[in-house]
């Protein structure tokens, strides 16, 4: 298994726990201030943590796969997979009065990375 450490993110407001070598994409170029990128150094793959705006018409898990489908759309996906949807449990959730619910989506979407074709 891969070595980890913590990794504070929007300013220290939470954080995740990633491969120690994991390279924070705002170092190399710009990223959006409501965006944290990571990308591996070896795999290719990245990360990506988007807080996104509430949809007050979409709720539950329908509002995950809204926003992840929506994200895929507005980055051009080729292909939009979900995997997973599960519920959080609001006890171990530093935000848990602040939020009526939260949701972990698991998926792939097929991205051409910035100044690539598809």
């Amino acid at each position: 298994m891969e070595p980890t450490r913590d990794c504070p993110l929007f300013g220290g407001a939470f954080s995740a726990i990633l491969p120690t070598g994991a390279i924070d994409v705002s170092d190399l170029r710009p990223v959006p201030d409501n965006q944290e990128v990571f990308c591996h150094p070896v795999t290719d793959q990245s990360l990506i943590v988007e807080l996104l705006e509430l949809q007050a018409h979409v709720l539950g898990e329908g509002a995950a796969r809204y926003h992840f489908e929506d994200v895929g759309g507005v980055q051009g996906a080729r292909a939009v997979h979900v995997e997973s949807v599960q519920p959080l449990s609001l006890e171990n959730l530093a935000l848990r009065g602040c939020c009526q619910e939260a949701w972990v989506l698991s998926g792939k979407q097929q991205v051409a990375k910035e100044n690539q074709q598809h």
